[in-house]
């Protein structure tokens, strides 16, 4: 509602909330790099403190939108969700040795009545945040856990008590308070204040500015900008429909005015949305994760995490230029019509040292010095505080140009800049940090149950004990599971209910199923009916959704078919890379390639020769990437080279049989 409409008492009121969350993220950050830094708490207790700061800076954010709607109902819901926390960290912190040491197991009667409060909060707040699905996946796992030995047939099991199921998620600091609450304040949180900084200081603005460039040397270079922006954007945002949103505002536009059609340029902002999630150093925070679960380094996993991502982005990018050629315009784009302001060639290059001093100290640290996770972030973070301060006001000390606002302006600015980031990067940690902690109640209590073993078998019962057949099935669920997810919320789902099967019953190594499940989960992004990602872009651009979808699907095709790769190849999997994980990428890379050029290529051909030779090509590229003998995978190489070459020959001349007559 405008501020026309609203009383002075409703602007005064909704200010006020604005400040107190400024504030309060401020004081929350604060808390955060000082544990960091000190550690002084035990892990256990810091996550009570930590889920709590940030569930009352969500409700505090919420609360002021309820107020500028005059929704005073839900702003009530949203004050008795306040105080139920406030009281419940208060006093599970006041009394932590407690109930945490000394009295694992049980619990006054009181504890459990307010256990049933905080549930009720998480659940109000995860519908909140992701509506129905998620809904009723919690509440799905608290009945089942309960009334499992209602449940027929090998899914079933004898069920527990509501006190036991009150005690593993609240009562014992398991469940909502567990390692995952735990992990997401020590390891995620920070990258996100990272992620919050970046945006203030204007580093994807420079992002998009670079991306933008291209489009002067590369015929889809305006395609590419989504690709590559929206890539770097969503590794470290860890929503794909987030970033479709917010990257999508920009690239969709764009795209559109240099002639491409809606619905394609929804659907490759759609594709590198999701294409984002894996790409290291963060796969939206899923790294860190998966190295806790694995019990190995982090920079192991982004080692690990290199080919595929490699594979992956190639490939996309070489299908949105395929895409997008035929559709595009002449390209002649002006900084001016999508930015403020002009910025010179040293202003890019100091931007440039601003932003990659900081990012690397991070990859340093991580990848050299084998510090812990915190440690670097927090230097990192330490690092681009500073810059982002002082870079700019050394600019104004140096440059003396003209229209400037001298020093003094420009370090006020980028102090306002800092409190912004901090509030930033609270806001985008806030639902992250709910839906984890109600995921790690649901794994807790999938766990008790024994579903996971359960799952496995029954995919070697379906599967007859053919592994091809189980990663297929294993993909579906993960898919399933992975709608309307965030990125790491839907790894850890996939990773406790499927991973352990291929690892267990078929002996496929561990980083290889972990991968298998994190991609495939990523899928859900682009995959009909619910393609979130998709939605999202396709709003945006005003297309129609399924046309959408079936232009997203032809540009990530290879991303149905790598999961597969890494189950058959997992040396592009692995944290020990060498020549033969390279040759291997390399040779599934040629393979996602067959695949592209085949979907996406327009061949100059009549259809009775065109329809075949698509179908034969993605049959062929999927041949290629999952087949483990290598003598076969280079001949099917080679039989692409030969459709490729005969392909360039029919288009200069050999026309008379094959051409299409419109031509």
């Amino acid at each position: 509602m405008s501020t026309e409409t609203t009383t002075p008492a409703q602007q005064l009121s909704a200010r006020l909330l604005d400040n107190a969350v400024t504030v309060g993220a401020i004081v929350f950050w604060a808390i955060v790099l000082f544990w960091m830094r000190t550690q002084t708490l035990p892990r256990a207790q810091y996550g009570v403190v930590f889920i709590g700061a940030i569930l009352a800076l969500y409700v505090l954010d919420e609360a002021r939108e309820s107020i500028e709607d005059e929704d005073y109902l839900d702003l009530l819901v949203l004050g008795a969700c306040f105080a139920v926390m406030a009281v419940a960290s208060t006093y599970i912190f006041l009394n932590f040795e407690g109930m945490y040491q000394e009295r694992q197991g049980w619990a006054y009667d009181y504890e459990y009545n307010l256990a049933w409060l905080v549930i009720a909060v998480v659940l109000y707040l995860t519908w909140r945040s992701y509506g129905n699905v998620f809904l009723v996946l919690i509440g799905g796992a608290m009945v089942y856990s309960i009334y499992g030995y209602m449940v027929p047939g090998i899914l079933g099991h004898g069920g527990i008590s509501t006190t036991f199921m009150l005690q593993m998620l609240i009562t014992d600091m398991a469940g909502f308070y567990g390692s995952l609450t735990q992990l997401t304040g020590a390891w995620i949180a920070p990258f996100l204040l990272y992620a919050g900084l970046l945006f203030a200081y204007g580093a994807f603005d420079l992002i998009l500015r670079v991306a933008i460039v291209t489009a002067k040397y590369i015929e889809s270079g305006v395609a590419q900008t989504a690709v590559l922006s929206s890539a770097v954007i969503g590794s470290i945002n860890g929503s794909y429909a987030a970033n479709a949103g917010m990257t999508g505002s920009f690239t969709i536009p764009t795209m559109m005015d240099a002639g491409l059609k809606g619905r394609t340029a929804a659907a490759i902002e759609g594709t590198a949305s999701t294409s984002g999630q894996v790409l290291p150093p963060v796969m939206g925070a899923s790294a860190f994760v998966m190295a806790s679960f694995l019990g190995i380094a982090y920079i192991d996993v982004i080692v690990a995490g290199l080919i595929p991502a490699a594979i992956l982005l190639v490939s996309i990018a070489v299908a949105v230029h395929y895409t997008s050629v035929n559709e595009i315009g002449d390209q002649d784009l002006d900084f001016q019509d999508y930015f403020d302001d002009y910025m010179t060639r040293n202003d890019k290059i100091v931007e440039g040292i601003r932003f990659g001093i900081p990012f690397t100290i991070l990859l340093v640290t991580l990848g050299y010095y084998q510090w812990t996770v915190m440690t670097s972030a927090l230097w990192t973070i330490v690092a681009m505080v500073t810059l982002g301060i002082t870079t700019p006001v050394l600019q104004e000390l140096v440059a003396d140009r003209k229209g400037s606002d001298g020093p003094v302006h420009a370090f006020t600015t980028e102090l306002k800049n800092t409190v912004s980031g901090f509030r930033r990067g609270a806001i985008i940690l806030a639902p992250i940090a709910i839906i984890l902690a109600a995921v790690n109640g649901v794994v807790d209590l999938l766990m008790v149950t024994g579903i996971p073993s359960r799952i496995a078998l029954l995919l070697m019962d379906l599967s007859g004990g053919v592994l091809l057949i189980a990663v297929l099935l294993g993909m579906a669920v993960c898919i399933v599971m992975g709608i309307g997810m965030p990125t790491v919320a839907a790894y850890v789902i996939v990773s406790t209910l499927v991973a352990p099967a291929f690892v267990n019953q078929f002996g496929v190594p561990e980083l290889a199923a972990h991968y298998m499940v994190f991609y495939a989960a990523v899928m859900a992004g682009v995959t009909p009916p619910v393609a979130i990602a998709v939605v999202v872009a396709s709003g945006i651009a005003e297309s129609n959704f399924w046309e959408t979808c079936g232009v997203a699907i032809t540009i990530a095709a290879p991303l149905f078919v790598l999961p597969v790769s890494f189950i058959y190849h997992p040396e592009i999997v692995s944290s020990d890379l060498g020549l033969q994980s390279v040759v291997t990428g390399l040779v599934v890379l040629a393979g996602a390639l067959t695949i592209i050029y085949g979907i996406n290529f327009s061949f100059d051909l009549k259809r009775r020769f065109r329809f075949p030779l698509r179908f034969g090509l993605f049959w062929l590229g999927a041949f290629v990437m999952v087949y483990p003998g290598r003598v076969f995978q280079l001949a099917g190489v080679g039989v692409f080279a030969l459709v490729f070459f005969a392909e360039r020959a029919i288009a200069n001349g050999w026309d008379a049989p094959f051409v299409s007559s419109s031509t």
